[in-house]
């Protein structure tokens, strides 16, 4: 009989957990509780001379190596993107400013509707390779102005 017992508290133990997690997946998201995010202004900028420069906010915590804001940015064909530059990211788990400036090497850009996705991605050395740990990635759909 105590063998009956246990399989029926583990049963029924088991049944409350199951009845249990719907409810606590579906309680709603709380901002503060974002500890690493990375956004892109609406707004991006083209030089006369091809030069791009894009730009947002980001948030991380921690790491145990260098972590960079990467950006790229697709015009027409959206599997193709172009590289503009990189930022040192500070992770103190504030809020910092971010801003990429380059030049795309095989394409000038135009002014317009374009594609941008910003990176906060952290070089985890692994013995003497550093290998890429991704915290956030963020794209939007943002308007090149000229100036």
């Amino acid at each position: 009989m105590p063998v009956r017992s246990a399989a029926l508290a583990t049963a029924a133990g088991a049944a409350l957990f199951l009845l249990a997690a719907p409810a606590a997946t579906a309680a709603p998201h709380d901002a503060r509780h974002v500890t690493e995010s990375v956004t892109v202004d609406p707004t991006g900028r083209i030089a006369a001379d091809g030069t791009v420069t894009l730009s947002g906010t980001y948030r991380c915590t921690g790491g145990t190596g260098p972590v960079y804001v990467s950006s790229t940015v697709s015009q027409s064909d959206p599997s193709v993107r172009y590289g503009v530059g990189g930022t040192r990211a500070v992770c103190d788990g504030l809020e910092h400013r971010w801003v990429n400036t380059g030049t795309p090497d095989s394409v000038t850009l135009k002014p317009g509707a374009a594609h941008v996705e910003a990176t906060l991605m952290e070089l985890r050395f692994t013995g003497i390779v550093p290998l890429p740990s991704f915290h956030a990635r963020h794209g939007q759909d943002v308007t090149l102005v000229q100036g």
